[in-house]
């Protein structure tokens, strides 16, 4: 199926987008990440933060990224080896790549927990830096114990630190939806022991995996509410938010636009799991070209749009920004990534790499 764009985007398209796109609303984000909306207003004006060309000193992407390109490199480790022939844990491939993630953090862990071998991720400099990560991921971490859905680390968390790294588990193609749900919920039990914290990853996800199937934006948004609505144990607010989400992005296209104030009410401020998917899914389905010509007519205008949405809030814009642009990313592919924001981007080539490898690894 065709996107609004009139093209299918490959494969490879659709992987570079969702990474570069995640990068792009993650980096816009952050530099507002910790600001009130009044705040945001002061500086950049009564619509808020819209462009790169707004911040003088540029930009940097944040934990959200980071942790999101170790996805990638977990995924990548496992697929390797069953390229090889050799059956591996794809959960535990991701645990050692969190691990190798919280060294550039400067965190240790105790001597009981494993060593694993670095790989090329680790020697890129960029991701050396510590960008506010959240602190669940950290202590869940830190342990050295791998945690798991049955015996789970930090087990009331339900931070937004599962959802906004898990959009690559629904880039790889050829497995069944409900492999991809557990493989997402069951690398959120590395850190976070809420239900709503495993569901909300599990259920991003399965949105992304569906719209690299093909499917359309709000399709794609109510498969993943009703597989999230099917679990037996569903955490109720996660249901709730995802449903207002698509209910209130419907009132948007009929003109009824929440404010940044109303989207903080209405859907959270993003810092907890279900949250953050709620504001990223709403700021793209209300933003999304319509039938009737009304509103963005091209995908970069649309990505454009539903990133301003997406961070101008008193809340976590950088992982919410990060939601919205994995969503268009994975949807439109590279045809929607703004070609200035591109140039501003922090290391483009380490995102790029990575990209690469998982293009590489599920491919041919």
């Amino acid at each position: 199926m065709s996107n609004e764009t009139g093209a299918v985007p490959s494969p490879e398209s659709r992987i570079h987008g969702c990474l570069l796109g995640g990068a792009l609303g993650d980096s816009l984000g952050y530099a507002v990440e910790f600001d009130p909306i009044e705040e945001i207003r002061r500086r950049f004006g009564a619509a808020g933060l819209r462009d790169f060309a707004a911040l003088d000193g540029g930009t940097h992407f944040s934990d959200d990224t980071q942790m999101t390109l170790y996805t990638v490199d977990g995924i990548v480790e496992a697929l390797e080896w069953a390229n090889s022939g050799v059956g591996a844990d794809a959960n535990a491939c991701v645990w050692l790549a969190y691990l190798r993630w919280l060294d550039t953090q400067g965190v240790s862990v105790p001597e009981s927990a494993p060593r694993p071998q670095p790989r090329w991720i680790d020697g890129q400099e960029v991701l050396r830096h510590r960008r506010a990560p959240g602190n669940a991921c950290l202590s869940g971490l830190a342990t050295g114990e791998m945690g798991t859905a049955a015996r789970p680390v930090n087990p009331d968390s339900k931070g937004c630190g599962t959802v906004m790294r898990s959009a690559p588990f629904g880039l790889v193609p050829h497995i069944p939806a409900d492999s991809v749900y557990k493989l997402s919920s069951d690398a959120a039990s590395l850190t976070h022991g809420h239900p709503s914290a495993r569901q909300s990853a599990g259920a991003f996800s399965l949105l992304i995996h569906f719209l690299v199937q093909g499917s359309g934006l709000a399709e794609a948004a109510q498969a993943a509410l009703a597989r999230a609505q099917a679990d037996d144990e569903a955490a109720p607010e996660l249901r709730e938010r995802l449903d207002a989400a698509v209910r209130l992005a419907g009132e948007a296209r009929s003109g009824t636009v929440l404010g940044p104030e109303d989207l903080v009410r209405e859907l959270g401020e993003g810092w907890v799991a279900e949250e953050a998917l709620a504001v990223g899914l709403y700021a793209v389905l209300a933003t999304a070209p319509q039938a009737d010509g009304d509103g963005p007519s091209d995908p970069v205008a649309h990505f454009k749009a539903a990133i301003a949405v997406a961070i101008n809030h008193s809340g976590d814009s950088d992982s919410t920004g990060s939601i919205a642009g994995n969503i268009l990313g994975a949807y439109y592919g590279v045809a929607c990534l703004p070609a200035d924001w591109l140039e501003a981007l922090e290391a483009p080539e380490v995102i790029r790499g990575m990209a690469s490898q998982l293009v590489a690894v599920t491919s041919g």
